[in-house]
């Protein structure tokens, strides 16, 4: 089985850790995995930031905007093998679902993402919190939003943890539905193959 408590402390250990130094990759495993899946959300976190920003230019923008995209593409890749893993181990395990097991609407790499970023929006919550250059009413609204963000954590994980009990038990049958993102494909997005099948002026 998978432990949910280790994942939610990885992904707030290293939310803490990324902002203090650079980013490191100190797991093996599944929960490399789960820490590489999380990287993209950490840097999707502050790519989107600076995408917000009215101190960019265009350009830099444009750049933001591309490095967005390729980092949402490679978190949803993860999602994808973090649940091809599961279903390996499955395998392995010889785990057999039951007749008649129903799929979740969210597979266990999909709750994992949530958590993961659920770990960066409760450290960036702490910070409004605990804001010196902030009056009193703004870090009051920020611990009553942070208050609910832990209790969405709590709760999120909690139903993580049981829809791996019931898939390592059998009662309810893990598929991957593949995402197939077109945007990022060539041959796929229209503005992108329609622009190269244009002849040059």
């Amino acid at each position: 089985m998978i432990d949910v408590e280790v994942i939610g402390r990885l992904h707030a250990m290293t939310v803490q850790r990324w902002h203090e130094d650079e980013i490191d990759q100190p797991y093996d495993g599944f929960l490399l995995l789960i820490c590489r899946q999380h990287e993209q959300n950490f840097r999707l976190w502050h790519e989107e930031d600076i995408a917000r920003s009215r101190d960019v230019s265009d350009a830099e923008l444009a750049q933001v905007k591309r490095n967005i995209d390729g980092l949402n593409q490679r978190r949803n890749d993860l999602i994808e093998r973090l649940d091809d893993h599961l279903i390996g181990v499955l395998a392995a395990a010889g785990v057999e679902v039951w007749p008649g097991a129903q799929l979740n609407t969210e597979t266990p790499g999909s709750v994992m993402d949530r958590l993961s970023i659920l770990s960066l929006r409760i450290y960036h919550m702490q910070e409004q919190a605990e804001r010196a250059d902030a009056d009193e009413p703004h870090r009051a609204k920020a611990r009553a939003k942070l208050e609910t963000l832990c209790q969405q954590n709590r709760d999120l994980s909690r139903s993580l943890a049981e829809l791996l009990e019931d898939i390592f038990s059998g009662r309810r049958r893990l598929k991957v539905y593949r995402q197939f993102k077109m945007y990022n494909d060539p041959t796929m997005n229209p503005y992108l193959y329609q622009a190269k099948q244009k002849p040059a002026a």
